[in-house]
């Protein structure tokens, strides 16, 4: 499976030096495609800082306007203070253009042919954000090695899901 990397995407790639290891790329055409948005996660995976687990996680989001972020996991020896990709590239998407603006996130991970999918706490934040966009956000979810792709949506990964729509009128 070809390898996708930002600068094959658009151009002009913007590097911020952050604990967090994210890439924001200005990609503009909407039609990219699942196996493009799926590459870019694998090309953060391998920006991951993974020395305790060696499971590298990349995750690429895609804005309703078509721009893209990225970001990778980050281990640390404290095992708690560790961040997941996914957390790391909707951090970069709520700087970019807003966790209300996502369409669709992409994450890849790992070295074979095992599907990666975001973990509990990872679904928890895609509910936050499609709750905010009023959109079930498709998440694609691929191996590492690139020989498989599973399409869901939040709301099958994360059924019953509790976010802002519970809290509403609460006051």
């Amino acid at each position: 499976m070809e390898e996708w990397t930002l600068n094959q995407v658009q151009g002009d790639v913007l590097r911020v030096p952050s604990a967090v290891l994210f890439l924001i790329a200005a990609v503009k055409d909407k039609s990219m495609t699942d196996e493009q948005l799926i590459g870019l996660a694998r090309s953060a995976a391998a920006k991951a800082y993974a020395p305790y687990s060696n499971f590298q996680v990349g995750c690429a989001v895609q804005s309703v306007d078509g721009d893209v972020v990225t970001g990778a996991n980050m281990e640390n020896a404290c095992y708690r203070l560790g961040i997941c990709a996914e957390q790391s590239a909707l951090t970069a998407a709520q700087h970019q253009f807003g966790l209300d603006r996502i369409a669709r996130i992409a994450v890849a991970g790992g070295t074979d042919a095992t599907v990666c999918t975001p973990c509990g706490g990872c679904r928890q934040t895609i509910l936050e954000a499609a709750q905010l966009s009023g959109r079930d956000v498709e998440i694609l979810c691929g191996s590492g090695d690139g020989s498989a792709i599973e399409r869901h949506t939040i709301a099958a990964l994360i059924p019953f899901g509790f976010g802002p729509a519970n809290l509403r009128g609460t006051d």
